[in-house]
Order: structure tokens, then sequence, then C-alpha cells
């Protein structure tokens, strides 16, 4: 398919679970940043079940340029997302460019053209994401590397040596002042090409939540569609606020099922235990610092506990490899009730 043709639509997708208020303020900022835009905004409501489907085909009932359907089905973030590329733009047409806005982030009047104006100018980048910033302007962490197993051990550890010898493999890259290539991004506000969506297909929905759209990304810059961040583009963001990421007591049993199924698919049985073992060799290095040092904890309770029983539930099951939950926890507490 030819990567030299101009881009003209872009199809924004907004998935909502119990959030419609904010989804609401989302979808209001996400209409003037289309000003001047060809397409069209489609909010997902990812089965809340709270009265969100209702709000928010009640706030833009007649809206010219939104559309709100309901996803049925609670698959997660992926999952949710599919629901809004495949129904494309009202009456069904195939949008040029597909644009994922999270629902707790909220886009400056020129960040989305700024993004489709960057791939028309670059035909052979395959997505752009934006600079994003919270409500104190301080910058989000949105560039990142491939995680490998020399990440999984330099991330646990939590030491200056070892960061500085394995810095190359760090996952989490500062964002450049320029636009530059990287390996993933962030979906909290990212441009993809439809043609890119055609070639590798859309999100992985064995994911429920977490490392999506790392997996998204390494598919594309494996088809020779690479990530660029593009820095003029602004996003305001809140975070984790459907996750409820802030508010995690325990590490919920999805991330894990997440990440055993990205270093799987990627690196193979013996890449997913590699990396395993690596993450816990970092985290005896942290323990040890901790002793010696007196410092705090840096991990969740019970993080490598659940790590190493959720390891060995994997390796011991005959089931296909790595599905990931298909109906979201209402809380950590609950997952690890049973």
């Amino acid at each position: 398919m030819p990567r030299n043709n101009p881009l003209q639509t872009v199809l924004t997708v907004i998935l909502n679970w119990r959030t419609a208020e904010m989804t609401e303020r989302a979808t209001r900022a996400a209409l003037r940043a289309m000003e001047g835009v060809d397409g069209a905004i489609t909010i997902v409501d990812n089965d809340s079940g709270d009265g969100s489907f209702e709000h928010l085909r009640a706030a833009f009932a007649g809206h010219p340029r939104v559309q709100v359907l309901q996803s049925g089905h609670n698959g997660g973030y992926g999952a949710g997302n599919n629901v809004g590329i495949r129904a494309g733009l009202p009456g069904g047409q195939r949008p040029d460019l597909v644009f994922l806005l999270n629902s707790d982030a909220f886009p400056a009047p020129d960040a989305i053209r700024i993004l489709r104006d960057y791939l028309t100018a670059h035909p052979d980048t395959g997505m752009a994401g934006s600079h994003v910033h919270g409500s104190d302007g301080e910058p989000h962490v949105t560039c990142f590397r491939f995680p490998t197993a020399w990440s999984e051990l330099e991330g646990a550890a939590h030491t200056g040596v070892i960061s500085r010898l394995l810095g190359r493999f760090q996952v989490p890259i500062t964002p450049p002042d320029a636009p530059a290539r990287v390996d993933w991004l962030s979906g909290a506000s990212l441009m993809i090409r439809s043609d890119v969506l055609d070639r590798v297909g859309l999100f992985d929905e064995r994911f429920f939540l977490y490392f999506e759209e790392t997996d998204l990304c390494r598919r594309a810059a494996g088809a020779g569609w690479p990530c660029v961040y593009v820095p003029d583009s602004q996003v305001e963001h809140i975070g984790s606020v459907s996750t409820g990421m802030r508010e995690w007591s325990r590490v919920p049993r999805y991330w894990f099922d997440s990440r055993w199924h990205y270093f799987r698919k990627h690196h193979g049985r013996s890449g997913v235990m590699l990396a395993t073992l690596a993450h816990l060799a970092g985290g005896v290095i942290w323990g040890l610092r901790r002793v010696l040092q007196r410092r705090g904890a840096k991990t969740p309770p019970y993080f490598f506990r659940d790590l190493v029983r959720h390891a060995g539930r994997r390796l011991l099951s005959r089931g296909p490899k790595g599905g990931a939950l298909k109906q979201r926890p209402q809380s950590a507490s609950q997952e690890y009730s049973t």
C-alpha cells in the first residue's frame, strides 16, 4: 500500500470506564482540537454499568462529530479501543489516521493537528505521540525502550552503578526536546496510521491492561513503521483515573498476566523466564541495599512473592500461550482473596 498519499481524516477514539464526566471533558477538549481537522470522535463505553453510557449519549446527542458506542463487554484497554477502531468514522468509512486519547487526557487546541501534519510530512513514520504533562505542567514519562531481561534487572535493582552500566537498556526515556524516534509511546495520546493497523493488526486483546501499546509498537516497528515522539503536540494528563493505579495496595494479577504474555510472545518461554529471574535478581540487590542502608520499600507489598507465584502457575499451566484476564477485577484484594 503506498505510503505517500495525503492524509485527511482522523478518527479520535476515547475509551470510557466509569469516568463519564471526565470523558465528557476530554471529548470537548478533543472537539476543540479537531477544529480544522477532517474526521470524528468515537467514545466507547467499556461496559461501565454505572450510567456512563447513558450520560455520554445524552451529553453528545445529535452532535455531528461524536458517536457513542457500547462495547458490551469489558475486555480491557485494547479490546475497548478496538471496538472504536473497527467501527470507523460515522457511516463506517475508514479513517486515514486513528488518534487514541485517554479519558483523563486533554489535548491543546493544536495537538491533534500537529500529529496529523507530522505524519503527513513523514510518510515512513507509523505512529506519533504527544508531549504529555500533568496539570502542574510537569512532564510525564511517555517515551520508552522495549523491555528486556537487562531492563528488568536494572529497574528492580534501584542501584546507581547498575543503572549506569545498563543505562542503554532502561525502559523510560527522558522526553527529548525535538521530534525523535523511540521504541514505543504511551497510548494516552497516540496517533496511528490505518495502514499500520491494516498491516500488523489491532491491539492484541489477550492483554487486559498494560503492555498492549508496547506490543503494538513492537509489531509496527518489526514491519518497518517506527514511532516518533512529537513534543510540539501538548496534552494534559491526570493519569491512573480509570486504572486506579495510584491506590494500588498490591499489584493486580492482570499486570502479571500482561507482562508474562508480552515476554512470552516476543522472547519465547526461555525469554520470559530469563526476564523473571533478572527481575528477582534485581530485587535481591535492592533488598540487600535496603537492609544495609535502611532504605524504604520501592515495590508494593507482596510483589516478589506474587511474581514468583505467578511464574510458577504459568509454567505449570497447560492452557493457551499467555491469555490475560477477560474481566476486570474490582480491586487487587478481590483478586487475591481466592
